[in-house]
């Protein structure tokens, strides 16, 4: 499993493309200095790292990601059950069940995730 973790920065850059994709680089600059207070080289800078993690690419002039926002944290969530409950996800769950009590709904869409996910 690679390991996806973002600066504050990058998180803050990726957040901005994942909404706008696909987006021209001139329009995510522009973003970014409105949004961020970022100077054109920062941009291109975070972006560049971003591209070396291989979670966007810049095509042409057009930012598109490699990798939805929704698979980037189903990775991250991997490698949190991987490396702090060794890779058991109900000692994850149960972890994040203490913090609160889980509302009814929320108890309904996990029984449905173990339902659609059940192996036979």
């Amino acid at each position: 499993m690679r390991e996806y973790k973002l600066t504050d920065a990058e998180s803050k850059l990726a957040d901005i493309i994942w909404q706008k994709e696909p987006i021209s680089s001139p329009d995510l600059v522009r973003l970014c200095d409105a949004k961020l207070e970022w100077k054109k080289s920062t941009t291109y800078t975070m972006l560049k790292k971003l591209e070396i993690k291989e979670l966007f690419k810049n095509d042409k002039g057009v930012v598109k990601s490699l990798l939805s926002k929704e698979d980037f944290f189903a990775e991250q969530t991997g490698q949190i059950v991987k490396n702090g409950f060794d890779g058991s996800f109900p000692k994850f769950l149960a972890a994040f069940a203490r913090r609160k009590k889980l509302s009814n709904k929320e108890i309904l869409e996990i029984q449905k995730l173990i339902d659609e996910h059940k192996e036979v």
